[in-house]
């Protein structure tokens, strides 16, 4: 009852906007997302069925300083190598400024991108579990040159190019900015529920059920960052838990530790010490 239960994953991602058409394009046309829907300034974008980015349009309110906490970045998670390698091709040949980087990180491959309005992206393939290494309970991650140029020639095919906005694909993990590890520590393992999977000096990665990380948090450009004030970026991060009794367990344990949680009868929502907005759903709940 301490932990969130195994099957617990991470839901779409929301982020305030100040160019909705463009935001729109940049996920649309350069991600490969496909645009699910968008009315009265929301604009909701996914793979399949299953949305990943929902955009609202704040054309009133300013970016976020640059050490302030808030999003690190959003990790787009792929079922197989040939449709990371469509939605890299994809962004890296729309928008090649946006590129920043790539890693193999020994339990995935991983791509990142920052989109037009700053806000951070990783596009991401998972090795299969039984390839994982675990060391006294921590996965062994690293960071290791990937060549972007060489994933696509091994990898990209002309049915994921295709396919793309239709083929399966999901938010698989959120990485935070925050002011301190300890305190990220505090909430999101201590009254939240998540187990540390592993720490890098600045950063922690948490996660339920034994996979690498749900959530990450790090201080590499906000260290000693206090509560976000209203702006541009993230604006809500979303968990899923598998039922009722498990969100039922969550509301307890947050009452215990003394978390103030609103619940309006189908999401449980809450800030974790940086103002970071969290809300909690179950799909048979409500």
């Amino acid at each position: 009852m301490d932990l969130l239960a195994a099957d617990t994953g991470m839901g779409a991602v929301t982020l305030r906007v100040a160019d909705l058409d463009r935001m729109i394009g940049y996920y649309r046309e350069g991600v490969g997302l496909s645009l699910l829907s968008n009315e009265g300034g929301v604009a909701v974008l996914g793979r399949g069925t299953t949305p990943i980015v929902v955009l609202e349009h704040a054309p009133s309110m300013r970016h976020a300083g640059a050490h302030e906490a808030g999003l690190f970045h959003t990790a787009i998670l792929f079922d197989t190598k040939a449709d990371l390698a469509a939605a890299l091709y994809s962004v890296a040949t729309k928008y090649p400024q946006t590129f920043t980087g790539s890693a193999d990180h020994l339990v995935s491959n991983a791509f990142y991108f920052t989109d037009p309005e700053g806000n951070g992206v990783e596009l991401y393939w998972d090795r299969d579990r039984t390839e994982w290494s675990w060391t006294h309970g921590m996965v062994d991650m690293a960071t290791i040159a990937l060549d972007p140029n060489e994933f696509l020639r091994e990898h990209l095919t002309q049915d994921a190019l295709d396919g793309a906005g239709a083929r399966p694909g999901r938010v698989g993990h959120v990485h935070l900015s925050v002011g301190d590890v300890a305190g990220a520590k505090e909430f999101y393992v201590d009254k939240l529920g998540f187990a540390t999977t592993a720490g890098w000096g600045e950063a922690l990665f948490v996660s339920a059920g034994g996979y690498h990380h749900h959530m990450a948090m790090n201080t590499w450009n906000s260290r000693g960052a206090g509560r976000r004030r209203l702006a541009l970026g993230l604006g809500l991060v979303r968990i899923e838990v598998p039922g009722a009794d498990d969100l039922g367990a969550l509301i307890a344990r947050m009452h215990d530790t003394g978390v103030q949680t609103a619940d309006d009868g189908r999401t449980v929502a809450f800030e974790d010490p940086w103002a970071n907005r969290i809300e909690v759903t179950a799909p048979d709940r409500g």
